[in-house]
């Protein structure tokens, strides 16, 4: 019994140095995230188990940031990798933001500032086939209008508050927007923008660089509340148009800024060469005792990468399996690499994959 007592002592103080060499907590003044691969997330109290919890959460925006792809927390295998996300975790830290309640009385607001691996999360990607949106990032100028019922005004950067929530949203997409200095010449462009003349707003726009241009005209709806119209052109290409109706101008103007996103990502992300996912035969050696079929099937389990796996015959040339993957066999092949459990042995031509259990 003692014994087993110092084993699991010596297992929990091994997982607890790995976890603090990965994942360092960095105290600063005011703590804040920078980059694609740090994020910001709201948290009830500092323990254990609500910061694991934030992690997943904070580890599904990072990926959506790299991929630009909002989706990108539900694709294949993501999943079982956000309940590890402390592993990818470099540095984090906590904030304290102070605001006021309901009552007027003071609030406070309690933030998990998390950096995560860079190499990490793009071995990730790669891993499992997500598309990553190659850095550095457009910067495209927003032209936006509005109309309360007052007439159409161009907001320009003396108005910056006013185009906060497709700023910020822009951010949390991974990319930025910029507003024209809405001098009278520009303010001249409301016209263009509310006939919906994309050609004009690019002619407006040329002083600025890209030649990337997010056009939204946001007014008043008798049913709905608001109404946006948006479009987003791309060196003069339009790319993407659509509409949005609802009570809130805010959440409108944020939905400007995931369309352009949307239309970024569509043109600009790329995925890894991962092979298409899909069952495939392999064969495993090395597989000589019951403990050694164990090892290979608990590491396969979590296999992020395998979706399924079953044994189908044993055989004197080895083990076979049949493996269902959700990115294919270079992506199998980046796991085993990185992990070194189990080794990719060069077949025949035409034979199944084989590997050797180490």
């Amino acid at each position: 019994m003692w014994r087993q007592i110092h084993v699991l002592i010596a297992a929990a103080a091994l997982a607890l140095a790995s976890f603090a060499a990965s994942a360092q907590r960095v105290e600063g003044d005011r703590a804040q995230a920078e980059g694609i691969y740090a994020t910001e997330v709201q948290v009830n109290g500092q323990g254990e188990a609500e910061r694991n919890t934030a992690f997943a959460r904070a580890l599904a925006q990072v990926l959506g940031k790299l991929s630009g792809d909002r989706g990108a927390a539900s694709r294949p295998g993501v999943g079982q990798e956000l309940r590890q996300a402390r592993t990818y975790v470099k540095a984090y830290d906590y904030r304290q933001d102070e605001g006021v309640g309901p009552t007027g009385a003071p609030s406070f607001r309690t933030t998990l500032v998390v950096q995560f691996d860079e190499d990490a999360v793009n071995d990730l990607a790669g891993t499992l086939g997500i598309p990553v949106w190659p850095q550095p990032r457009p910067k495209p100028v927003l032209w936006l209008a509005i109309d309360d019922g007052s007439g159409p005004r161009l907001v320009g950067l003396p108005q910056v508050n006013a185009a906060r929530p497709a700023l910020n949203r822009a951010v949390e997409r991974g990319y930025k927007l910029g507003l024209p200095t809405g001098n009278a010449a520009e303010q001249a462009a409301v016209g263009a923008i509310w006939r919906g003349d994309s050609a004009a707003v690019a002619r407006a726009s040329a002083r600025y660089s890209p030649p990337m241009q997010l056009i939204g005209k946001l007014y008043r709806d008798p049913t709905a509340g608001w109404k946006a119209d948006w479009t987003f052109v791309d060196t003069g290409k339009v790319l993407a148009n659509w509409s949005q109706t609802g009570p809130d101008a805010r959440q409108l103007m944020a939905g400007g800024a995931d369309g352009a996103a949307d239309a970024l990502m569509k043109r600009y992300a790329k995925r890894a060469p991962t092979g298409e996912p899909g069952v495939y035969h392999v064969t495993f050696t090395g597989v000589d005792s019951s403990d050694d079929f164990i090892r290979l099937a608990g590491y396969l389990q979590k296999l992020s990468v395998v979706r399924r796996h079953t044994p189908t015959r044993a055989t004197p040339q080895g083990l076979e399996y049949e493996l269902e993957l959700v990115s294919g066999l270079p992506g199998l092949h980046r796991v085993l690499a990185r992990d070194e459990v189990v080794e990719v042995i060069e077949g025949l031509e035409g034979q199944p994959p084989e590997y050797r259990l180490r």
